[in-house]
């Protein structure tokens, strides 16, 4: 378990597990104390686990089953933070959002300090990305230094390296929250076109078997382009087959540097039907760093990058105000009479509006009736 500040309450999580609770600072700072000291899991907290995650702490040294966490000593807190650990990827997909995917990013011990400064601003939820992540070799220490750290890890990857030994036995000595793959296809004909690489297909299910078979907290997205839409339900009844749950993704859009060459890929019909967007506190609470410890406020708005290694934490109080000018309706949107209906965010639809895209492929405002 992992019992941790954010933002201005107390909370119990455990890494895998939706269910969550939250406490009161007099039992945040009661569990602090019992882990320092010792002392066997307070016999509330042993109540509250097991209505919760149905496990049985009784008689148990409370050190040895949560992990505590400090409040944040920095001059910022955020409670989330998204990490390029490296652009390199080993699939060249031709709906990437990253228009150029050089391999290079921090030394192995500025990604360790990076960590750390996350930690210290009270970041709990660190999902780690790339590129793909598990191509990089400094993945396993700067995974384990996060997961020591008491963060709720989530890695998006393409799947390919899931199945090495190596990467199976750390994620089952130090289970991440959750492993989001990215699948291509039903078949090894059209995964390997889509990402214009052998053996994707192969390697992928490869690694949805074993991370099944080693019982770790798997979820499948599948990606619906114009190239693989034909055989969607045969993807569909693949990972039922697995037994793992699986989500749809069609909204493919441009690089967030704005090439819309990728919008060749999306299918008619399968276009995000989200929420009416309401607002995002996207570097406010949370931010994203980039493989160079660039840090912006998500991963598609990318202005006004602050350099954490440079500047540390300090350099984010300048990012909520860089956050909010992102977020002002401009260029083709500004005149809009229509915003209370929008449902993309506004850093999305200017990379839209700078690829040049047809409104219909990022607007839903003629609709003018959302339901």
């Amino acid at each position: 378990m992992i019992v941790s500040p954010q933002e201005d309450i107390f909370i119990a999580v455990r890494p895998g597990a939706q269910a969550g609770m939250q406490l009161p600072k007099a039992h945040y700072e009661q569990l602090a104390a019992a882990a320092t000291l010792g002392h066997p899991v307070p016999s509330w907290f042993v109540d509250a686990v097991r209505q919760a995650w149905q496990l049985d702490l009784a008689g148990r040294s409370t050190g040895s089953v949560v992990t505590v966490r400090r409040p944040s000593t920095a001059p910022v807190t955020y409670s989330r933070a998204t990490w390029e650990i490296n652009k390199g990827c080993n699939f060249s997909c031709e709906h990437c959002y990253l228009e150029q995917r050089p391999f290079a990013g921090l030394p192995l011990d500025a990604k360790l300090a990076l960590i750390d400064m996350l930690r210290d601003m009270g970041v709990l939820w660190l999902q780690i990305t790339g590129g793909e992540p598990l191509i990089d070799p400094d993945f396993p220490p700067t995974y384990e230094r996060a997961h020591d750290a008491g963060m709720m890890l989530e890695i998006l990857t393409n799947g390919s390296r899931l199945a090495r030994p190596e990467h199976l036995a750390m994620f089952a000595a130090r289970r991440p929250h959750k492993i989001t793959v990215s699948m291509y296809g039903a078949s090894p004909e059209t995964a390997d076109a889509l990402t214009q690489t052998r053996g994707a297909f192969t390697s992928m299910y490869r690694g949805l078997q074993a991370a099944a078979a080693a019982d770790l907290p798997v979820e499948v997205t599948i990606i619906i382009t114009k190239h693989n839409v034909a055989e969607l339900d045969d993807m569909r009844a693949l990972i039922d087959t697995i037994g793992l749950p699986r989500h749809e993704y069609g909204s493919i859009s441009p690089t967030y540097t704005g090439n819309g060459v990728t919008l060749e890929t999306q299918t008619p019909g399968y276009l995000d039907k989200s929420a009416i967007f309401a607002g995002c506190p996207a570097g406010h609470t949370s931010f994203h760093v980039d493989p160079h410890g660039l840090a912006t406020m998500c991963k598609i708005g990318r202005d006004h990058p602050i350099n954490l290694t440079a500047d540390g934490p300090d350099g984010l109080r300048r990012l909520p105000a860089i956050a909010d000018a992102q977020m002002l309706r401009t260029s083709g949107c500004g005149g809009c009479t229509l915003s209370s209906t929008c449902r993309v965010c506004r850093p999305m639809a200017r990379v839209y509006q700078d690829a040049k895209a047809p409104l219909d492929h990022y607007c839903q405002h003629a609709e003018r009736n959302p339901t």
